[in-house]
């Protein structure tokens, strides 16, 4: 087996270890591992192979890979998932919101929820809401109207 080979190989293994964490490190080093294989394929030695790779791993561990995560960090910010994602939604009043005596429920695209009212307020059945929070697998709303 070939030098280039080699690090071709390791290269590979820093990728699919990339895959399964998501620290945006191994990357780098594969990065590094593939650019030591290419300089191997034009000749280089091996003192060179592994200056190449500690340098390139450093540079884009250093430069690189705080920009990446910034953008990636600013996308997850702007994105609700699960649960979260119907807050500031609108929904109906399917069951009267009485948060006194405990009841009330709302529909949410579909999806019916127990539901009380920000204010203690009671909204009648078929109003409009907008979703305010989520505790649990209760809603907190407000009325639209």
């Amino acid at each position: 087996m070939q030098a280039y080979q080699i690090w071709l190989i390791v290269a590979i293994i820093l990728v699919i270890v990339e895959i399964c964490t998501a620290g945006f490190g191994s990357i780098c080093f594969a990065v590094g591992a593939t650019l030591s294989a290419l300089a191997t394929g034009l000749g280089a030695n091996i003192t060179w192979q592994i200056v190449i790779f500690a340098v390139v791993s450093l540079l884009t561990f250093v430069f690189l890979r705080p920009i990446v995560m910034r953008f990636l960090e600013k996308r997850s910010k702007d994105v609700k998932t699960n649960a979260d994602a119907i807050i500031g939604r609108k929904g109906v009043v399917s069951e009267r919101v009485d948060s006194e005596h405990h009841t009330g429920r709302v529909a949410i695209d579909g999806d019916d929820w127990k539901a009380v009212s920000v204010d203690g307020s009671v909204i009648e059945k078929g109003q409009s809401v907008e979703i305010i929070k989520l505790d649990s697998i209760i809603v907190t709303v407000r009325s639209c109207n």
